[in-house]
């Protein structure tokens, strides 16, 4: 499939090779997309449109404080990791990413356990009522770590690359290109998704964006 557009004004439909079939009475939705698109906005506009939400990032920051994960990963890389008993993510991030067998090292110890609070998460908020409008959780690597399937739906946030830099930057994210070199592009990302969404603008046009596709999946 080319990559299509990703700064239009408007989601928009992907071809259905995403989709899982007939749709669950509550979708269930992958949020995405690269480092300053502005996920983390995204996410809190779904749920401010009646979705339940879940950050894969916050689940991660519980897990580190779990002490099997925080043995695991002293056990790795030494003491230095997790000073006074409490992971230091920057530490273990700059051990994960100096390496591929150390990034390999880290996602399997992660990822799994990522991938059951999921599960978990999405049991609990199923039977909720009433239902919410879907179920997102924002997954950053969704399509890297293969996580991209079993979804309802996947979005993927876009935006201009000097807006990118300015978010990435005012949250201390001075290696973008760095960072990014580990992920797909934007193109590939939107291209992957079932809907590419723009958020080069403001708050309301991101919600007004966002709005739409979850009416479209209730269609």
């Amino acid at each position: 499939m080319a990559p299509r557009p990703v700064g239009s004004d408007s989601a928009h439909d992907a071809e259905p090779s995403t989709m899982t079939g007939e749709p669950s009475p509550v979708p269930f939705v992958g949020l995405t997309g690269g480092i300053g698109a502005g996920k983390s906005e995204a996410l809190a506009a779904l749920e401010r449109l009646g979705a339940a939400t879940l950050s894969t990032d916050a689940v991660v920051h519980e897990l580190y404080a779990d002490p099997e994960v925080r043995d695991a990963v002293v056990e790795r890389w030494g003491p230095g990791v997790a000073p006074d008993g409490v992971v230091d993510r920057s530490a273990v991030a700059r051990h994960a990413f100096a390496d591929a067998d150390e990034r390999g090292f880290l996602e399997g110890l992660l990822w799994p356990r990522v991938g059951r609070r999921m599960a978990e998460w999405r049991e609990r908020e199923s039977a909720r009522e009433p239902a919410p409008a879907a179920l997102v959780i924002e997954v950053p690597l969704l399509f890297e770590s293969g996580m991209d399937h079993g979804w309802d739906a996947t979005i993927a946030i876009v935006a201009d690359e000097e807006i990118r830099r300015e978010r990435a930057a005012a949250r201390g994210h001075q290696s973008i290109d760095e960072r990014t070199a580990r992920q797909l592009t934007q193109e590939e990302k939107a291209a992957r998704a079932t809907f590419a969404v723009a958020n080069s603008g403001t708050i309301a046009d991101l919600e007004s964006r966002l709005s739409d596709v979850l009416a479209k999946l209730r269609r």
